[in-house]
């Protein structure tokens, strides 16, 4: 490869990176000739940029931290559910402006399989949309129009797996040997055995096992998550370019974050758990050289659904950083068992460890997504105050789905595990906070009460340091879908009793005072504008626990170039009055404007506060 027709540009960025790239890569295959193959494949993808990417690219490149600044606030989408396709989305862009969203996160949209998709994560093309959702020249139209109007783009990447029925699957199936070497293909079941010894099982219930007998082939295939999705196997550099390249592709249609799917697990290694190996971070770091190299503006958020000690390595170090953001999704864990509990002893201890990461560790905040909640907590810390595992992941579900005496929230659960006593739990924050059964009954004090239990904890997740990101539909209190146990291609996944098409006649109601959604609308919509209205939310700003003195009641403060917040969020189910004089400052309720004793502060159930002291003002 003549490296004389390189651009000056490509050729600076590319021999900034040379030296640990190609170390990196060589310690992973040793193949030289893949190598070649690989440095020419990052040049074609930085020749089709567009001039207007590459001029985003400089203009991120000159502000690094642009994700991370106070002013962002994410939203996360079905593109079907929220307005039919990619033209749809477009058309409503003014709406997602309108919520204050500058962060766009498109749920699974490539090519896969009807009943075989797990949701769009069975991908049998990565160049090609979902033909009822558009094509791959309407979403670069998105991506652009949202540019101009200062929204970034987030699509999800599906890299551990593909769909049977892609083209690399559908030619091993026919026996072709170099297709199948980019799967894990065996004779017959004594390795499959071996790796099952010490592999554990992500789904038991609905997928048991981690390996397919494919009749066509016959021939064992790994299938770690469902029959239908085949893991890739990194071992072989053509998968590892090629997927390099089919990311680099959507990054060229103007997508500005790649969301990493079930990164922890993408390379295998029998004897092992095939969890979070280090060669993982080898492949990571070398996806993230490559963005470097082709296209700078571009950031990588990793899915790593694991404890805070497995998740953290994940952004790297700052020497050599892997993913920008990651998903804090212990703490969104965390916030529902607090609900459930109204103990706030397991949030302070999991936000200890947050709080004590380096400010340039960028996590994605939220209270929903498309997916279950799992109930993975640190056990042996909840043990020493009587929380053992079993018996409290049942207390949970049954708190989630009503069954407990006197809980309002209507949940299902997913994946039930009756032998185990496990399973994950589905709803949308609406009718996990209990506005679905006060709406039934027509109770107002109950419908008060779980609204602001809503807005609470939306004010918690504006509260972190990091991006926080909306569900569709939580700006206006949407509830639950039960109508998908009608439609026989989803009856069996209560994944979407929370994936229901957004209700454009709700939506209508934002502007009709009195109504649940207006008030959820407003309200969080102010609750956005002081987070950017407020340098304290930044993201360098010092957090740290606050003591509230009261096992029902979390504290949160923050410090940054003289502004000063107390955070206070009451989850138990009574009033509570909180000193914080020993707090130094004089406050005023960021909400409300009105001076607040800090000797004194009432929290009803349910509810928050924050308090602010601007020193630079002299309030001392």
């Amino acid at each position: 490869m003549d490296k004389s027709t390189w651009s000056p540009e490509f050729s600076q960025r590319f021999a900034d990176r040379e030296d640990e790239l190609k170390w990196l890569y060589m310690e992973l295959y040793d193949d030289a000739s893949a190598y070649s193959r690989f440095k020419e494949m990052l040049y074609q993808c930085y020749c089709r940029r567009s001039e207007a990417l590459r001029a985003m690219d400089a203009e991120r490149e000159a502000r690094p931290d642009w994700y991370k600044d106070r002013h962002m606030l994410g939203m996360q989408m079905y593109v079907n559910a929220f307005a039919g396709n990619l033209q749809g989305v477009r058309k409503k862009l003014g709406y997602i402006e309108e919520c204050g969203v500058n962060y766009l996160h498109l749920m699974p949209l490539l090519e896969s399989p009807a009943g075989r998709s797990d949701g769009g994560y069975a991908v049998a093309d990565f160049r090609k949309v979902q033909p009822e959702l558009g094509t791959m020249e309407d979403l670069a139209a998105l991506t652009a129009d949202c540019h101009k109007r200062g929204i970034a783009v987030c699509l999800d990447f599906v890299m551990n797996h593909t769909s049977e029925d892609h083209a690399w699957a559908k030619a091993a199936r026919a026996g072709d040997s170099e297709a199948q070497s980019r799967y894990f293909f065996f004779d017959n079941w004594e390795v499959p055995n071996e790796y099952e010894r010490t592999c554990p099982q992500v789904f038991p219930t609905t997928a048991p096992g981690n390996f397919t007998w494919c009749e066509e082939a016959k021939k064992v295939v790994m299938t770690t998550f469902y029959p239908y999705q085949w893991d890739l196997n990194y071992r072989n550099p053509a998968v590892f370019n090629d997927m390099c390249e089919n990311m680099l592709f959507l990054c060229n249609q103007g997508i500005d974050v790649i969301r990493l799917d079930a990164v922890p697990y993408i390379w295998k290694e029998l004897g092992t758990t095939c969890r979070n190996l280090p060669q993982v971070h080898s492949l990571v770091r070398m996806m993230r050289l490559a963005g470097e190299i082709v296209c700078p503006g571009m950031l990588m958020l990793g899915e790593v659904v694991m404890e805070p000690s497995k998740v953290a390595p994940y952004f790297g170090t700052v020497e050599k950083p892997e993913c920008q953001m990651l998903y804090n999704v212990t703490t969104m864990a965390s916030i529902w068992h607090t609900v459930a509990t109204k103990d706030v002893r397991l949030l302070q201890h999991q936000l200890d460890q947050v709080f004590a990461l380096p400010h340039e560790y960028g996590f994605l905040n939220y209270l929903r997504c498309h997916d279950d909640i799992g109930w993975g907590l640190d056990y042996a810390f909840l043990r020493q105050f009587g929380f053992e595992e079993v018996s409290h992941k049942k207390f949970l579900n049954d708190y989630f789905t009503g069954k407990w005496p006197g809980s309002p929230s209507r949940g299902e659960l997913y994946n039930d595990d009756p032998r185990l006593g496990d399973a994950r739990l589905c709803g949308t924050t609406a009718s996990l906070c209990g506005i679905e059964t006060a709406r039934s009954e027509d109770d107002g004090v109950k419908l008060s009460w779980a609204m602001n239990l809503h807005l609470t904890l939306h004010a918690f997740v504006l509260t972190l340091s990091g991006l926080p990101i909306l569900y569709s539909g939580d700006e206006i209190a949407q509830q639950n879908d039960n109508g998908y146990h009608n439609d026989p291609l989803k009856a069996d996944d209560s994944r979407y009793l929370h994936r229901g098409n957004l209700d454009w006649s709700a939506v209508a109601k934002r502007g009709t005072p009195g109504t649940v959604e207006q008030q959820i609308f407003q309200e969080l919509r102010r609750l956005e504008g002081l987070r950017a209205d407020h340098r304290v939310f930044d993201n360098d700003a010092d957090t740290w626990l606050l003591d509230t003195a009261d096992i029902g009641v979390l504290g949160i403060g923050r410090y940054c170039r003289g502004e000063k917040l107390l955070a206070l969020f009451n989850f138990s189910d009574g009033d509570r009055w909180i000193d914080m004089s020993r707090e130094l400052g004089e406050y005023s309720d960021l909400v409300t404007g009105e001076a607040q004793d800090k000797q004194s502060i009432l929290l009803p159930s349910g509810c928050f506060a924050w308090l602010l002291c601007d020193f630079d003002k002299g309030e001392i």
